[in-house]
Parts: structure tokens; C-alpha cells; sequence
């Protein structure tokens, strides 16, 4: 089968649709998507496009691109629908949305190049269901867009090897792509990129004992390029910060999350091998199958390739310190395709006794998952909201069957068929999750909640909600940058202070401290409204009042 043209159109469409439903829905999700939000709408309201702040302070973690990407997609919504759409979510999601519209169709071509049309359709699917690049690719987070820049590296090193094998010239467009792309990286997120964009080739070397290939990509000068892109932001930020931003995000973000773990995130290596069976669900237990045969395949220079994609940054993020399940999601691609090669292009090998007890115990477990995954939607809202949804029960009627097909198959050892079903739960899964659980999960939904009664009650345009006990992000996002996340006796004095335009949010456990600070300024207040509810960041129970001085 070749794939061409229409066909990555029509994929590009599919993972658009896809990647659509709960977009606009969904709340800013706590923690990191709301400060980049955030970030980038002071960006754009400052028009300071150099120094990336959060309320005051400086927001030093990676250079300034991806607040620009955000900056400049909700620009051009606000143009469209008014600035009322700086508060909303989805504009900001808008740089994710594309690229996840664009990295299923250039799996597939990857895929494709490497072992043929059906693996490349195969690859794509994986990657497009997987639980971890669906979840990142509904954030305006960083993730889905350096995916896509990495993408585009490894496909511009793939054109450079297809090139060798076929003993033709590489065009310079490959050349430029690449190191255009390294720069676009380094403007993203810093030196990372550099981990899978050098990390690639160096494994090919150590491999193939052949570097021969490597001067088809111009490095004598293409590094010019890649410095090009980032040099003008640098020299302008360092003046800016007087050194202070390369201190925090070269010192301590990033070299600090290779030497300790940093916000409660330090782990053991095999944090990410264990999580895998979640993060790539449904794929994961297809991937774990696939060993055998890319053992058996692994002198193809296909495999060989995507090998030097997949390890070298694999154990660099086992290695560090700091471990999120987003820092190995650039190798899901390349996971995705040889995976797909051994569903589509391979005969499975004989597999030995211990090798199928250790399947069979991982299969489990990725049906438990899965079963689980089927049932979480409708389990969560009895639990929190103490409901049934109509539309999550159709939805759970719709995966749950699937499900249990694809566990069937599996047992009757057509796992090219299980691959469909479970791929086709998962569809149905998430767009339940997204459609018909999360919009109804009023109880987490605390940050949304605030705002409406903040928004309702507020006794001046620029009015200040004070928030001692309740100081996600997201709360900062959707009530405004002036935000005060203080303590409750600090909220009294600034109730003293800016008496006219200021409200008090206060959680039942800090109310005492609060009133007796109010009588030291002898204040009075009236109370608006409660809202309880769970703060799912901690895990913490809040209820939460809302006071203004009379």
C-alpha cells in the first residue's frame, strides 16, 4: 500500500476531529497549563514579548516560543470574537491543537518510508489514541508542540539516510529542515531538544561505525542557522533579566532536575517503563509484544534507526532526577512505528515459556486498564457528583464492548484485529471523558466556579479577588492577573487597605485567623456565597467563603 497525498490530508483531518471534542469545555488544568496561559496573555496585554511573566514574577523555566505561538493564536481569536476570549481556554490550546493535526499524518509518512503504507496507517492510529499524547495534545502546555518540532527532526535525519541508501545527493531543504528545527527547539525548550536531535545520530554512529552520512546535512554551517534563531532572544532577555534568566532555567530547572527532583517529581529509574502501560494505552501491551520481533529485526537499518531515536532519550529521562511522564512522549512515535511494523509487516517469532508468562502478566494488567479506562468516565461522576450521565453510559455501552472484543482476540491470538478494537475503545473512551464526564464534574471544577461568583458579585470593574486558602494557577488565569494568593491575617490588611474594590476568598479552616485580623482593623464584613468542592492538585476538601468589607 502507498499513502499519498489524500491520505495524510484525510489523517490530518481525522486527528483534528480527534483532538477537538472538550476543547473549549475543558477548564485550565492545573497546574502548569494555566501559568502558561497566563504567562502568555500578560505577554500580550504588555506587549513584552521578551521577559515571560506570571503576575509579577518572572516565569524563567524555557525561552519565550511557545508564549509566543499562544500569544499570537489568541491574538488572532481576540480579533475575531472580542477580548472576552483572553479568559477562555481554547485559544491558547490552538498551537497544540495543530500540531497534533500535523504529527499523526507525519508519523505515518515516517512509518510508511520505513516498512510501507499499512504500518505507517498503523503507527499513526497508535500514537493518535494513545492515553498520554491525547491528554497533552488538549493542553496549552509545551509538549505537543515540541513533539512535533522533534518530529520534524528525525524526519529531516531519515531523509538524509533514505538518501545514502539510494546512493542519491540530499537536497538542501533537508539541511536547512533540520537545523532549523534545532533552532526552533532550543527557542521551545531550551538544550532538550538537543538530547533526540544529536542523540539520534550519535547512536546510528556508535551502531553503524559509518558518520559518513552526516555531512549531507551541511554541518559545517547549518549550526549558523540553528544559533540564528535563538542568539537575538538570548542577548535580548540577558539584558533584560541581568543573567537572572539563564541562572533559573539553565541552573536550576534544567540542570537541577538532572542532579534532584524537583516539585515532589523525584523518582527511581523505571518511572517511565512502568507508566508506559497507561501513558500509551491502548498500544502499550502491542509494544510490549513487539520485542521479540524487533530483537530478531534489529540489524535492519530501519529498525536501527528508530532504535537511536527511541533509547538514547529513553535513558536520559530515566536517568534524571526529575520524572514526568511527558519527558519520554517525543519517543512515542517511533515506539508507535516499529510496533505497527510488527502488527503489519512481520511474522510474529516463537516466543519461549517465559516470555508468554510475562506477556500474559502484562496483558492483564493492559486489561484492567483498559476496562478501567472504559469505566472511569461514569465511576467518577457517581462518586464526585453522585449522577449518572446519559451520554457516559453510552459511552461506556460503546468502549466496554470493544473492550472485551479486543481481549477476545486477543486469546485467539488475532492481534492485528484486538489492535482495532482497542484502538476503537479508546476513541470512544476519551470522547466520553471529554464530551460527557468532565463538563459534569462540578466538584473539581473550583477554579470556574470562583470566577462566575467572583464575576457576579464583583463591586468595581477592576476589582481584586483575595485568595488565602485556594492558590492554584487556574484561579489566577480566570479571575486576572491582579490576583492576591495570600495568607488569611495578609487578606484582612488588604481588605484594610483597599476596602472599595476588594473580595476575600476564605476557606473554613483559615475563617478564624481571618476574623480575628478583621477585628484588629475593625472591619466588618458581609458574606457573598459558599463553594465547596475538592481541590484535586492536594487532594484537599475546601470550603470556601466569600467576604467583602461592608
Amino acid at each position: 500500500m502507498t499513502l499519498n497525498l489524500r491520505h495524510y490530508a484525510l489523517l490530518g483531518l481525522l486527528a483534528f476531529l480527534l483532538a477537538l471534542p472538550g476543547r473549549m469545555t475543558l477548564p485550565p488544568l492545573d497546574r502548569d497549563e494555566p501559568r502558561y496561559m497566563e504567562a502568555s496573555e500578560q505577554m500580550l496585554l504588555s506587549h513584552n514579548f521578551i521577559d515571560v511573566r506570571f503576575q509579577d514574577k518572572p516565569r524563567y523555566l524555557q525561552p519565550a516560543g511557545i508564549y509566543w505561538l499562544e500569544a499570537a493564536s489568541t491574538a488572532a481569536a481576540e480579533k475575531i470574537f472580542g477580548p472576552s476570549v483572553l479568559r477562555k481556554t481554547w485559544p491558547y490550546r490552538i498551537p497544540s491543537l495543530l500540531a497534533a493535526t500535523i504529527i499523526v499524518p507525519l508519523t505515518a509518512w515516517i512509518g510508511a518510508t520505513l516498512f510501507g503504507g499499512a504500518t505507517g496507517l498503523m503507527a499513526a492510529g497508535l500514537l493518535m489514541v494513545s492515553t498520554l499524547f491525547v491528554a497533552e495534545s488538549h493542553m496549552a502546555t509545551i509538549d505537543t508542540v515540541l513533539l512535533l518540532d522533534i518530529l520534524c527532526i528525525e524526519a529531516a535525519l531519515l531523509c538524509a539516510l533514505t538518501d545514502r541508501r539510494k546512493n542519491r545527493p540530499t537536497h538542501l531543504r533537508v539541511a536547512v529542515a533540520y537545523w532549523l528545527a534545532l533552532g526552533v527547539g532550543l527557542m521551545l525548550k531550551g538544550p532538550v531538544v538537543l538530547i533526540p536531535g544529536f542523540g539520534t545520530p550519535l547512536a546510528l554512529w556508535f551502531l553503524e561505525k559509518d558518520r559518513s552520512w552526516w555531512s549531507r546535512l551541511r554541518p559545517r554551517w547549518g549550526w549558523l542557522l540553528m544559533i540564528a534563531l535563538v542568539v537575538p532572544w538570548c542577548v535580548a532577555i540577558e539584558i533584560i533579566s541581568g543573567g537572572d534568566f539563564f541562572a533559573r532555567a539553565v541552573g536550576r530547572n534544567f540542570l537541577g532536575k538532572v542532579a534532584h527532583g524537583q516539585e515532589a517529581h523525584g523518582l527511581p529509574p523505571g518511572f517511565h517503563l512502568l507508566v508506559f502501560g497507561l501513558a500509551f494505552w491502548p498500544g502499550s501491551l502491542f509494544a510490549a509484544m513487539a520485542i521479540p520481533a524487533v530483537w530478531k529485526n534489529r540489524k535492519l537499518p530501519q529498525v536501527r534507526f528508530l532504535l537511536s531515536w527511541i533509547v538514547p532519550h529513553w535513558l536520559v529521562f530515566e536517568l534524571i532526577a526529575t520524572k514526568l511522564p511527558h519527558y519520554v512522549l517525543p519517543t512515542y512515535p517511533a515506539i508507535a512505528i516499529l510496533t505497527a511494523a510488527s502488527l503489519m509487516a512481520w511474522r510474529p517469532p516463537t516466543l519461549s515459556r517465559w516470555a508468554k508468562a510475562l506477556l500474559g502478566v502484562y496483558g492483564v494488567l493492559w486489561a484492567v486498564i483498559g476496562i478501567g479506562f472504559c469505566l472511569a468516565g461514569s465511576i467518577a461522576l457517581y462518586k464526585l457528583e453522585h449522577t449518572f450521565s446519559l451520554s457516559a453510559l453510552i459511552a461506556l455501552g460503546g468502549s466496554l464492548p470493544l473492550m472485551l472484543g479486543a481481549i477476545m482476540m486477543l486469546l485467539k491470538q488475532q492481534r492485528r484485529q484486538a489492535a482495532f478494537c482497542a484502538m476503537g475503545a479508546a476513541v470512544i473512551a476519551h470522547a466520553g471523558l471529554f464530551l460527557s464526564v468532565i463538563p459534569n464534574l462540578q466538584t473539581i471544577r473550583l477554579s470556574p466556579r470562583i470566577a462566575d461568583l467572583f464575576e457576579d458579585v464583583r463591586p468595581c470593574n477592576d476589582s481584586v479577588l483575595i485568595s488565602s486558602s485556594y492558590s492554584e494557577p487556574s484561579l489566577v488565569f480566570l479571575v486576572g492577573p491582579n490576583t492576591q494568593l495570600i495568607g488569611p491575617a495578609a487578606a484582612a490588611a488588604y481588605l484594610h487597605d483597599h476596602p472599595q474594590c476588594s473580595l476575600a476568598l476564605i476557606d473554613f479552616k483559615d475563617k478564624n485567623i481571618f476574623m480575628s485580623a478583621l477585628k484588629k482593623f475593625g472591619i466588618n464584613v458581609v458574606e457573598y456565597n459558599k463553594i465547596e468542592g475538592l481541590n484535586y492538585s492536594n487532594g484537599h476538601h475546601l470550603n470556601l467563603e466569600l467576604f467583602a468589607p461592608l
